[in-house]
């Protein structure tokens, strides 16, 4: 048996207090943070009022239907308006922007029509046709205010009382609105074929017009149309991408229980694995580079900027820039790997030996590796409880009607108004052609003046609750794996269903603990939210030194955030031990980590890059399994894939997708690694080599009492083959 006396005293520093009766989470708990709790519950039940009160002064309507100009919905059913979902603008040359027509405060009539026009046409040739052929007629005057059936009307009387517009343009609908239809030929600008139209008015005018009225409409289109071709991908090869998704599940679910046995071997493997498969990005970067570069009069010289935007993607390959910039990129990235091996390659054997006792851990609680499930559910909960309150506040309060004037004088311009009792005022007299048309939804009540605040009020309890679940998910994989590292005879001291019993612990008795440390980030996180939208509104403001400072704010919060969220992830898993309040076991924690900073800096953040790599090469072998497929380059099964618009929708919804599955997994993995190594730090327990000269078969040692643990029978020490 060694003794105190035969340890230099360098290798074990100041002794602490060593338990040799402790067996893991104790079940003699005690609530925590009441108060805060009691707070918890009391916002809960204020976050369910606060979307009653939504819920009965909003209505969803408001966002989803377009409302003209008397403020009846485009499409709803029940109405008039009931087959006419489209809203038509009466002179699109009045609006400025597509913000204002998206806003419905364009100064022109808006009226709901079941489609939009499909050809040129003024009120004035309407009128001369009418005389020689009725349908003129019957064609204009859906376009025209409904009740209005009298085609010779003045122009003039026309234009001034809103009953028709004075000329109708070849459109297309977008986003439940009609827009010119704008089509490129040739570099050339034209509607329906044509470069000018006549205006109703006697002039004749440019379609540059038409697009300077709906300035970003023709991009906006143009993204719709790739998004209906992505759409359709989409649905030719939602198959294909969920068997994907499903080998993803069943590589990462092997990766993990295989880790158990082959561990050293596997994660070299992934070291050298994604080396390789890098190195082969570099080839064929540097292959197509070089065969692009090498045509004589192909896209080689061209560069990116010299095409610009281009929807098809595939133009992008074809240039050799692109190419150098993905083998420049991929080089970096090898070298960043390749470096950090070598500093690091010692401590990846101490980090191998974590991974070999987490992966026999999640081997006897696999129940863990599907918790993440649960979170996923409650997190979509608070997510869709927070974005329906959010449109039923936004869509809260009655219908505002706003004075809009064609001349900019009107000293009337922008005043609230009575539709019913405008035609009745000197406002139509002080301003000709003025309306009193509907502006947006609102009121002047306490609840209508708040609105803003409310909504303030749901982010940041919406932000409490998603931090709150993911604090609660934390929590109960720590006591579960603290179940695990604690029990002296493996699987039989372990309880029966050690994941419940960890959530019940967490729910009955710490729900408080960690409600408070969900609110301290939710607050940050509220913040950072905040200057974002600042940094925002001060990005076309001159003012250097505000930009500065709110740059300088961002950073300083973001690192206080990722730094909150290390101490909250360490301090769950004191609280899933030790059963204490939040501020006590963040101290503990905070302590713990600071005397083993040099393992936690290292060990924990090894593992870290080594989960990181495992994901990364599940992820990049499905990729490219996928991108095979989807290229048609297996012969074998050629014939079963889907058309596709752009291949690389699929492709990259596989890669994402496997990644956030493979990230799943790991993280229940990383959550055990740290408990494990938590556990082991509590006490002083020192890791040293073997030597025969302390007559110590296994490698930790009590600074305390003197005993070597690793020959202590039944000792809950997992960690004797950290190091020889």
């Amino acid at each position: 048996m060694a003794r105190k006396t035969d340890i230099p005293p360098s290798y074990y520093g100041e002794p602490r207090k060593f338990d040799p009766g402790f067996r893991g989470p104790i079940h003699n708990r005690g609530c925590t943070d009441v108060v805060c709790c009691v707070v918890f519950v009391i916002f809960i039940l204020g976050y369910i009022a606060l979307g009653t009160v939504a819920w009965i002064h909003g209505d969803p309507r408001k966002v989803v239907y377009p409302t003209d100009s008397h403020g009846q919905f485009c499409g709803q059913q029940g109405t008039p308006n009931a087959n006419k979902a489209i809203l038509f603008y009466f002179n699109i040359l009045q609006c400025a922007n597509p913000a204002v027509l998206i806003n419905l405060q364009c100064p022109t009539t808006q009226l709901c029509v079941s489609k939009c026009p499909d050809r040129f046409a003024t009120y004035l040739d309407m009128q001369y046709n009418y005389r020689y052929n009725k349908s003129y007629w019957e064609y204009y005057r859906q376009f025209c205010k409904p009740g209005f059936d009298n085609p010779r009307k003045s122009v003039a009387q026309v234009l001034r009382d809103e009953d028709c517009p004075s000329m109708i343009v070849p459109s297309r609908p977008f986003l439940q609105r009609c827009f010119p239809d704008f089509i490129t030929r040739n570099g050339t600008l034209t509607v329906a074929n044509k470069t000018v139209f006549k205006d109703g008015l006697g002039k004749t005018r440019s379609v540059i017009d038409l697009r300077d009225a709906a300035n970003g409409i023709t991009s906006l289109l143009d993204a719709k149309e790739v998004g209906m071709k992505i759409f359709e991908d989409y649905a030719n090869s939602w198959y294909w991408i969920l068997i994907g998704l499903v080998i993803t599940m069943v590589v990462s679910l092997a990766f993990i229980l295989l880790l158990r046995f082959t561990a050293g071997v596997l994660l070299w493997l992934i070291i050298f694995g994604v080396i390789a498969v890098v190195g082969y990005g570099i080839w064929h970067c540097y292959w197509e580079f070089s065969t692009l570069r090498g045509k004589p009069h192909g896209d080689g010289d061209v560069t990116i900027s010299d095409i610009g935007f281009q929807t098809d993607f595939r133009v992008y390959l074809q240039l050799s820039q692109t190419w150098l910039i993905f083998m420049i990129s991929l080089s970096v990235i090898e070298a960043v790997i390749i470096i950090i091996l070598i500093f690091l390659r010692r401590r990846v054997r101490i980090a191998i030996a974590l991974l070999k006792e987490g992966s026999r851990a999640i081997g006897y609680i696999m129940s863990t590796l599907f918790y993440p499930i649960i979170t996923f559910v409650l997190l979509a909960i608070c997510i869709a409880y927070w974005a329906v309150t959010a449109v039923f506040l936004a869509s809260s309060g009655d219908a505002v009607y706003k004075v809009m004037s064609t001349p900019d004088k009107c000293v009337y311009a922008n005043l609230t108004c009575d539709p019913e009792t405008f035609s009745q005022t000197n406002v139509t007299k002080v301003c000709p052609g003025s309306q009193c048309t509907f502006a947006f939804y609102g009121g002047e009540s306490l609840y209508h003046r708040y609105i803003f605040v409310l909504q303030l009020c749901n982010l940041l309890v919406f932000l409490w609750l998603v931090n709150f679940t993911i604090a609660l998910g934390q929590c109960t994989l720590a006591g579960a794996f603290a179940s695990y590292y604690w029990a002296l005879r493996k699987p039989q001291d372990i309880p029966s269903c050690p994941l419940f019993s960890s959530f019940s612990r967490a729910v009955r008795y710490h729900t408080g603990s960690l409600a408070f440390g969900s609110l301290i980030l939710a607050v940050v996180q509220m913040f950072r939210i905040v200057l974002e939208y600042l940094d925002h509104k001060l990005k076309g403001a001159h003012n250097a030194f505000a930009r500065f400072l709110i740059c300088c704010l961002k950073c300083c919060f973001w690192c206080l955030e990722h730094f909150i969220k290390f101490m909250n992830r360490n301090a769950y898993i004191m609280i899933a031990i030790y059963g204490k309040n939040f501020c006590t076991s963040a101290k503990d924690a905070f302590f713990l980590l600071m005397r083993n900073v040099v393992r936690v800096a290292v060990l924990d953040k090894v593992t870290d890059f080594l989960l990181f790599l495992g994901k990364v090469l599940i992820s990049g072998s499905v990729g490219v399994l996928a991108f095979f497929f989807f290229t048609r380059k297996i012969p074998v099964i050629q014939e079963e894939v889907p058309s596709l618009n752009y291949y690389w929708v699929p492709l990259l919804t596989v890669i994402f997708g496997s990644y956030l599955i493979a990230h799943g997994f790991f993280n229940v993995y990383a959550m055990c690694v740290d408990t494990l190594f938590l556990c082991f730090c509590k006490y002083t327990i020192h890791l040293f080599k073997y030597s025969p000269a302390w007559g110590c078969k296994g490698l930790l040692y009590d600074t305390k009492t003197g005993v070597c643990v690793g020959e202590l029978k039944g000792c809950p020490c997992h960690m004797t083959l950290l190091e020889r």
